[in-house]
């Protein structure tokens, strides 16, 4: 399934993984949110939690169809996610986003907490108030 990418950390414009991986093979990057999860403080970069009433404020990135498998590839390993793999610190699942400019509706990829990585968030986690990390961007 093709489907662009909603980043809410290191990855959104300004952040250090944005230069290194996205910077000139996306066609599109536009403010989004996510409803329905909540941010946590990593060690430097932020995780998503799914949970109801939360909201995650970060960018709809759309890649180059040409760039789009190495790119997906490439998001994985750095998110170190391996399909199926228990020792996952995160899982990348389908979810709708909206779109800051006109509110519409959009499936995206999204990288959020496994469910190990969640659970000890929400017991010793800190919770990002507001679901806006700025950490990459000062």
């Amino acid at each position: 399934m093709i489907l662009p990418f909603f980043v809410y950390g290191t990855l959104r414009p300004g952040g250090t993984n944005h230069g290194l991986l996205l910077r000139g093979r996306t066609r599109h990057e536009e403010p989004a949110r996510l409803r329905g999860a909540v941010l946590y403080e990593g060690p430097g970069y932020p995780y998503a939690v799914e949970e109801p009433g939360g909201v995650v404020t970060g960018e709809l990135v759309t890649a180059l169809p040409e760039e789009y498998d190495g790119l997906l590839a490439e998001l994985d390993r750095l998110e170190r996610y391996v399909p199926g793999d228990p020792r996952n610190l995160y899982e990348r699942v389908a979810r709708q986003v909206v779109r800051g400019a006109d509110g519409t509706a959009a499936g995206a990829w999204v990288y959020v907490a496994a469910p190990a990585v969640a659970e000890g968030l929400r017991e010793r986690g800190k919770l990002i108030e507001g679901g806006e990390w700025r950490g990459a961007r000062g």
